[in-house]
């Protein structure tokens, strides 16, 4: 991908997927633009982000772009996000899965005064960080987080892989809450690469370390920093269940954007990626 490709991209990006600073860290794939898609490819696997970037979405013309692809890539494995599957890959999905993303618009949502009092009197006793690293008591806090939460092993890999993203990213941030000793309560990892929006990739609060309302003042401190940076939404990620999205709707946000995701196999891949494990926990 070009400079000039990577500019428009930004520019024109509307879902997590489509910053490319994130994918190519995360999968260590190569980024390339076929017909307004954007797609990313390594070794033998495929992925394509069938949200176009600059028109409407079309299942022929996206269609077209699959099936190109894969005859250039050839790969073993394929992963589809979009709006709708395209009718190449309508059938022959070993793996489909439907949600939304959630779209917190600041300019048009105004903030409860309850939840900001709440999110104000946590902040009290806490002490906020903005960060560029992934530290070992960022690390600890996720495994803490993750041996008492049910989570997809998707949403596991995501979680895991912060460590190789977080700081290698120039786009990355995580904000943090910490007690009076200093101690680690709760963190979320918000990616400011798009143009127009800030994403909020995931976020985790300790329980030996509890700290009422924490995650509250993070998500308000995330919003002051979205709005410094001058982007005017917060993409944040898909419903996943319920008590995700309580929370996301607690602050304004609301479902924007249907999203399909299919895992199509052309062959018995010997290995592939962490990408199985981790593509579609945006």
């Amino acid at each position: 991908m070009t400079p000039e490709e990577e500019a428009y991209v930004v520019a024109k990006a509307y879902v997590p997927e489509h910053i490319v600073s994130l994918m190519t860290l995360i999968s260590r794939g190569d980024a390339f633009l076929s017909e307004d898609y954007l797609g990313f490819a390594m070794d033998n696997w495929l992925i394509i982000v069938g949200y176009p970037l600059g028109r409407t979405f079309s299942g022929e013309s996206c269609g077209r772009v699959v099936e190109r692809a894969v005859q250039n890539y050839r790969p073993e494995v394929l992963w589809f996000i979009g709006p709708d599957l395209p009718p190449s890959l309508q059938d022959g999905c070993t793996e489909r899965q439907s949600d939304q993303y959630y779209l917190l618009d600041i300019a048009r949502t105004a903030q409860k005064s309850a939840l900001l009092r709440t999110a104000a009197k946590a902040g009290q006793g806490l002490a906020l960080e903005r960060e560029r690293v992934f530290s070992r008591e960022h690390e600890q806090l996720v495994m803490e987080f993750l041996s008492r939460t049910d989570v997809s092993p998707r949403v596991r890999a995501l979680y895991l892989a912060m460590p190789g993203y977080v700081g290698h990213s120039p786009t990355a941030w995580t904000l943090s809450a910490r007690d009076r000793g200093g101690r680690l309560c709760a963190f979320i990892v918000v990616e400011l690469g798009a143009a127009t929006f800030s994403a909020y990739l995931l976020g985790a609060h300790s329980k030996l370390y509890d700290a009422p309302h924490a995650s509250d003042l993070l998500f308000s401190e995330m919003i002051k920093l979205t709005q410094e940076c001058g982007k005017t939404a917060i993409n944040l990620g898909l419903g996943v269940h319920a008590g995700i999205r309580r929370f996301k709707e607690k602050w304004g946000g609301k479902p924007a954007l249907r999203y399909e995701f299919c895992e199509r196999r052309y062959a018995t891949a010997k290995s592939v990626s962490r990408l199985a494990a981790l593509f579609g926990g945006l």
